[in-house]
């Protein structure tokens, strides 16, 4: 089976668990839909790249001293609980119109924000100390090659190995509607203008690495760029957003299925092969402005965000960068995984549950998996994070419970398996967010509170899945 088909079976696949007991296909409720979902365990589609977590802030962020700080303990530990190895990326709308200045006083300010020596290296020592590698947006929109040579110095004395890549421009694909160059603007006047900042950089820090396109949405640029720039990037970089939120911007519209996402992976994913080089979403959320309360704040923006990090993962993407914070706006995004109540507060918010939920199932080779039955709103993911081990993630976005069957294979007969829950009281609840019946701390930290346990009798386990819930499991 393809990956096309491995996506369009897992749409309907899903799972969840009993108690602690042997292996008892569960029998149907009224309301609850049958379903078969056998895992493939010697048919791998590819591994998930260790760093294939993120983060991504605007420049803005950067410069509100004391928040991207070793010394912000609860930040820090909010970041090292989605992993130890993950990727931060700044840039956004604020960054074409950022400046740079050694000494000047940090600024942060969606049309002038000032970064400095001291908030960058404050920045270092937040990436030494969470363990992630950062992708830097370089102003192109309103900047000069000199100036982000002056800039690119401090990021590098700053970031160290840390720097994964820099960037030139945000969105450059949208120049003309940001009103930083004129209409008729297109990909090779935006090449010619790389090339000009990647020979003025490398003039004076000789093979620093660089990504783009940083496309919003003309996926062309990226192949184009993979074309002309694949022998020398180190990643190709592109947005994403379900769409502007607005009013129609809905719980249903963000758990029904984006028609034009799949193709625009497809062409990610050719280019991605035919250059050799990775690529990454490397700003993302459920509606762009900043989400729409009561909807990408909600149990809803939690699912989305652990679907569709899985559908990423399938398509051979190398990462995902999650927006949160401050942003374009100058407001705390409805979104952020991360809440900040702007007087030094930080917190889980429900996106923040489905990215933990995702670091436990997302490691490790990705198996196929398919289903004998449709359930809309269904999906389900296997993956291997170790050698005879497998790992389960079932995510049900729609209103039907589901009773599952698990067919994971005769080898996996009397393995304990364990499954923890993503869940809330509704599918709109921005509190009461729980994984594994446990909330973050106000620490950082989170641990499981219990885990459902069963065992695996004739190569199968059964599952009742909820409505509106997700669960991961674990097969020892």
């Amino acid at each position: 089976m393809n990956r096309r088909t491995f996506l369009a079976d897992s749409v309907v696949a899903a799972t969840s668990l009993a108690s602690w007991s042997a292996f008892a296909a569960p029998a149907p409720g009224e309301d609850e839909q049958p379903v078969v979902v056998t895992v493939h365990t010697d048919r791998p589609l590819g591994t998930i790249a260790p760093d294939f977590m993120g983060l991504g802030y605007e420049i803005s962020s950067v410069a509100r001293p004391g928040l991207l700080n070793r010394a912000n303990k609860v930040y820090v530990q909010l970041v090292r609980t989605l992993g130890a190895r993950g990727v931060i990326r700044i840039g956004g709308n604020t960054s074409d119109f950022a400046h740079y200045s050694a000494a000047a006083a940090p600024v942060s300010s969606a049309f002038g924000t000032v970064v400095n020596d001291g908030v960058l290296k404050d920045l270092g020592g937040f990436l030494e100390s969470t363990g992630w590698k950062l992708v830097w947006g370089l102003d192109l929109g309103k900047g000069s090659e000199a100036e982000a040579a002056a800039e690119a110095q401090s990021v590098l004395s700053a970031a160290g190995s840390r720097l994964l890549a820099f960037e030139a421009g945000n969105e450059p694909d949208l120049f003309p509607n940001a009103k930083h160059r004129d209409a008729g603007y297109g990909y090779d006047d935006w090449l010619a203008e790389y090339r000009r900042y990647k020979t003025a950089l490398r003039a004076r820090f000789p093979g620093i690495p660089f990504a783009g396109p940083d496309a919003a949405g003309k996926t062309d640029w990226v192949t184009r760029f993979a074309a002309d720039e694949g022998k020398d990037a180190v990643l190709l970089t592109e947005h994403y957003y379900r769409e502007g939120q607005n009013p129609t911007s809905t719980i249903e519209k963000l758990l029904g299925p984006d028609p034009k996402l799949q193709p625009r992976l497809d062409q990610l994913s050719a280019a991605s092969k035919s250059s050799g080089l990775p690529y990454r979403i490397c700003e993302v959320n459920s509606f762009s402005g900043g989400g729409r309360p009561g909807v990408s704040d909600t149990l809803a923006g939690a699912l989305w965000a652990l679907d569709y990090m899985f559908t990423l993962a399938a398509n051979g993407c190398s990462g995902v960068n999650m927006e949160t914070g401050v942003n374009h706006r100058d407001f705390i995004s409805s979104y952020s995984p991360i809440g900040d109540d702007e007087r030094g507060h930080y917190a889980a918010k429900p996106e923040y549950y489905g990215m933990l939920a995702f670091s436990l199932g997302g490691k490790g080779r990705l198996l196929e998996t398919e289903m004998d039955a449709s359930a809309p709103g269904l999906t389900a993911y296997a993956t291997e994070p170790r050698e005879g081990a497998l790992t389960l993630t079932l995510v049900n976005k729609g209103a039907r419970p589901c009773a599952l069957t698990l067919a994971i294979g005769s080898r996996m007969d009397g393995r304990k398996a364990s499954v923890v829950r993503l869940s809330a009281p509704a599918v709109d609840a921005k509190a009461g967010v729980t994984l594994g019946g446990a909330e973050v701390t106000p620490a950082g930290t989170w641990k499981a509170a219990h885990a459902e346990l069963v065992q695996a009798r004739k190569g199968q386990l059964g599952i009742t899945l909820p409505a509106a819930s997700a669960a991961v499991v674990e097969v020892s």
